[in-house]
């Protein structure tokens, strides 16, 4: 008999700032409920964000969503990227403005440094608009090597942040 793969947590950071963002991030919401053996759990509340790195550009529209997945890592990337795609995203300049950004944060307990895939994702203990959503969701999740996702936002400021009201959800 062979075994099931196991049911893990995976945490995913959707952002847009292009063609309604916050529309894109409600409909990336929609794929990831699709996504073979997948079970979309939780949206964190959308915030409004001020663009990360050196280029002027809209505000960012950003969410985590929370999922229970039997995909490993590279597959779920894969499904995220192939969203990405069916979005039209386009290669563009790093930290340019994108249509629909989504990010492996966080998946079980793993730790990955390869040229493909890292995890946790990196660059998530200095981006407020990563650990205010995530700790919407997840307060008490342990990102590995990192530390407790309460903890990890304490240290960070909301400047530049602010959640959307709820109108503006909707």
């Amino acid at each position: 008999m062979t075994a099931q793969p196991v049911w893990r947590p995976a945490y995913i950071g959707i952002g847009s700032n292009l063609e309604e963002p916050r529309a894109q991030v409600l409909r990336a919401w929609e794929h990831l409920k699709r996504l073979p053996d997948t079970r979309a759990v939780r949206l964190s509340p959308l915030y409004r964000s001020r663009p990360f790195g050196p280029l002027a550009q809209p505000d960012f529209v950003n969410a985590v969503a929370g999922l229970l997945t039997r995909l490993d890592a590279r597959a779920l990337l894969r499904e995220l990227k192939a969203i990405e795609t069916a979005f039209g995203r386009q290669p563009g300049p790093r930290w340019g403005p994108r249509i629909i950004d989504l990010d492996l944060l966080v998946q079980g307990g793993e730790q990955c440094a390869e040229p493909d895939l890292v995890l946790p994702h990196p660059g998530i203990v200095e981006r407020n608009f990563v650990l205010y959503p995530l700790a919407d969701i997840a307060p008490d999740l342990d990102v590995p090597g990192l530390g407790p996702v309460s903890e990890l936002k304490a240290r960070l400021a909301p400047e530049g942040l602010g959640r959307l009201e709820q109108s503006e959800r909707e």
